[in-house]
């Protein structure tokens, strides 16, 4: 699709990736390496994120959906293993609850079931006012920074950096009414697919509570929680993360 990036690597049964807010197919750089050893690996920009800037943001999480389906159908994928990250995860929902059918396997990763994200470190409107304040590059920095246990000391936070700042700024604003007005939480018990629950106990986007809804309501869902890891668990454990998920999809 015109303006629409979308990263495909090696060949095998194709793994698609979907980034959550702020992020972009960078920020899978690690994953990439390891699981394109075992699967195709299919990475796309959300549009308005990363090498989609350009292309027109959506300000709802059905359309970002639908968008990723349609790139996938215009590359002639028509069966894959699933994974979203964060809002990613949102999407990756609502991608099952459109084509459930093409979808082997499911992974839900720092994610919930409630757009408004209760109990994160700062409610939607918060994070729309201070983007509107304080700009892309600085918000990029202060809410990357609460991805990590070690914030901006981490390993892989220049990642985070790179990709927060190739968003736009209508991306990200539209972005934040996106989850705040997204409900999938009557769909889960819907959800047929045999899908894994990943989570960091450190999180401050997503606690306890909304990992828990997630796995008592998707009838076919085991969860991995990761101690002392945050939000970002796939870029301060990379290793441990890369094996969980080619372990969750041989079986």
């Amino acid at each position: 699709m015109q303006d629409i990036y979308v990263g495909d690597t090696a060949k095998g049964f194709p793994l698609v990736l979907v980034h959550g807010f702020l992020g972009s197919s960078k920020m899978w750089e690690p994953q990439i390496e390891f699981l394109k050893k075992n699967y195709r690996v299919v990475t796309p920009d959300i549009p308005g994120f990363g090498k989609s800037n350009k292309a027109k943001s959506y300000n709802n999480i059905y359309d970002m959906a639908q968008t990723i389906l349609d790139c996938l159908q215009e590359k002639k994928i028509e069966k894959f293993y699933l994974l979203g990250h964060s809002m990613g995860g949102m999407i990756v929902q609502e991608m099952v609850k459109i084509a459930g059918e093409k979808t082997f396997k499911l992974v839900c990763y720092g994610t919930g079931a409630i757009g408004n994200i209760p109990g994160r470190f700062e409610t939607m409107d918060e994070s729309r006012s201070k983007l509107k304040k304080m700009g892309l590059e600085k918000t990029v920095y202060r809410i990357a920074k609460t991805w990590f246990v070690e914030e901006d000391r981490a390993n892989y936070f220049h990642l985070c950096l790179d990709a927060g700042k190739a968003t736009s700024l209508e991306a990200a604003d539209n972005a934040l009414i996106a989850m705040k007005t997204w409900r999938g939480i009557e769909n889960l018990k819907n959800i047929n697919n045999k899908t894994l629950i990943v989570w960091g106990d450190k999180d401050k986007a997503y606690n306890l509570n909304q990992i828990e809804i997630l796995k008592n309501n998707i009838p076919n869902s085991e969860l991995k929680i990761f101690k002392d890891c945050s939000h970002n668990v796939h870029l301060e454990i990379p290793d441990k993360f890369n094996q969980c998920i080619d372990d969750f999809l041989k079986k």
